[in-house]
């Protein structure tokens, strides 16, 4: 009669000199199985150590290291020889369930690979870029785990046979999300991890296998070699298979550069915030002069923001004109014609004036008199939305018992 019982399991947390802290786990119930649980990342931390190089850990990466072609080289010289004489070693050092006439006999263990991970950290250099950059992966490449996607980044065809469910997952932890793609029973992971302390990002690929025969490989140790022809390739493809419709970076700093204060050799230059209705003259105004092939001169331009504001012309100062002319100057907005007193709106100028003025006049305006409380039209798809979506919070906050 078939039974089930709790077999203990014996853990021995070690540090060894050349790898790090690693931990083995002893079966007491026959066959007697182990499990040796390592570290590359560790491994290489003490060898850089041992030979005096100076380095900036990561959690499971390198932030910087003083000779990145010595810290790759040790990278790469973790074989499956090394492995096999650290778990020997520690096998005569440790208590385990083969006795010494056991091993005499020819009992002993024989190394094989339940699991193993390959990863590709990339530094970027700042938190914002790297949490725009990953945010844009995810929305542009959910379709990373069909088929004849996932068949590029392993490199493995794939066919109605193949086992497994083909899928993209993304799975958010906190705030962090990831980007998982599976195919058979290992996986390829995507996440965003910054850098504690430090104005540094990370954008990190790992490759999880946890059967080394989805890629008709043995699972002895010794083919540790093949599995590393197989997961580090597969992180630089993750990598060349993904698509990017813009940059976000880009655009982000774009607009940081014409929303917050900047300085110009020396001097101090306003911002210009879409939101301020005097910005959106000055815009407006942009997009009027622009076709003139001469340019304009201060008065025009003071001229115009007084008919577009709808202020009395001897409102508009010279000095508050000239403020406005040199701040879109510095923000590179106009440029000065060249022995003259007369200005010229530039290509950005036109692209930036352009975008501002039609998306509030297009989004925003519209927008807001659809979705604010007791704005007519009632029956706004926007407007329902926005009731549908305060009804579900006020239900949240009733079930949490939040509601006083």
């Amino acid at each position: 009669m078939r039974s089930t019982a709790l077999v203990n399991q014996y853990y021995f947390y070690c540090q060894d000199r050349n790898f790090g802290p690693f931990f083995l786990k002893f079966c007491s119930y026959f066959p007697y199985n182990a499990k040796l649980c390592l570290n590359g990342h560790e491994y290489a931390k003490c060898q850089l150590r041992q030979a005096g190089i100076g380095f900036e850990a990561l959690d499971n990466g390198f932030v910087s290291c003083q000779h990145p072609q010595r810290l790759q080289a040790l990278c790469e010289g973790l074989s499956a020889e090394k492995i096999e004489a650290l778990f020997r070693h520690w096998l005569d050092v440790l208590p385990h369930p083969f006795s010494q006439a056991d091993r005499q006999a020819g009992y002993t263990y024989d190394l094989s690979i339940l699991q193993a991970e390959f990863s590709l950290t990339q530094i970027l250099d700042r938190p914002l870029t790297g949490r725009l950059f990953f945010e844009q992966v995810i929305r542009e490449n959910l379709d990373l785990g069909r088929p004849d996607q996932v068949q590029l980044i392993f490199k493995r065809r794939v066919t109605k046979s193949t086992p497994g469910t083909f899928r993209t997952r993304v799975i958010t932890e906190g705030v962090t999300p990831s980007l998982h793609v599976y195919y058979k029973s290992s996986k390829i992971k995507q996440y965003h991890k910054e850098v504690p302390g430090q104005p540094l990002t990370g954008a990190r690929a790992e490759t999880t296998i946890n059967n080394a025969r989805d890629f008709s490989i043995g699972k002895r140790l010794c083919n540790l070699p093949k599995l590393r022809q197989v997961g580090f390739p597969a992180n630089r493809r993750l990598l060349e298979v993904e698509r990017l419709s813009h940059d976000p970076s880009i655009g982000e700093a774009a607009f940081q550069q014409i929303h917050q204060p900047q300085k110009v050799n020396g001097q101090r230059i306003p911002a210009l915030r879409s939101t301020d209705p005097r910005v959106l003259v000055l815009w407006s105004a942009l997009v009027m002069f622009r076709l003139l092939p001469s340019g304009f001169a201060s008065r025009d331009f003071r001229r115009e923001l007084a008919a577009l504001s709808g202020e009395p012309p001897a409102t508009m100062t010279p000095g508050r004109v000239s403020y406005d002319l040199r701040r879109l100057r510095l923000h590179g907005m106009i440029e000065r014609l060249p022995g003259t007193h007369r200005y010229q709106v530039t290509e950005t100028g036109l692209r930036v004036a352009l975008f501002f003025t039609r998306v509030h006049a297009r989004l925003f305006r519209p927008a807001l008199s659809e979705f604010m409380p007791h704005s007519p039209p009632v029956d706004s798809q926007l407007r329902q939305a926005f009731e549908k979506l305060e009804a579900e919070i006020n239900h949240r906050l009733e079930q949490e018992k939040l509601c006083v």
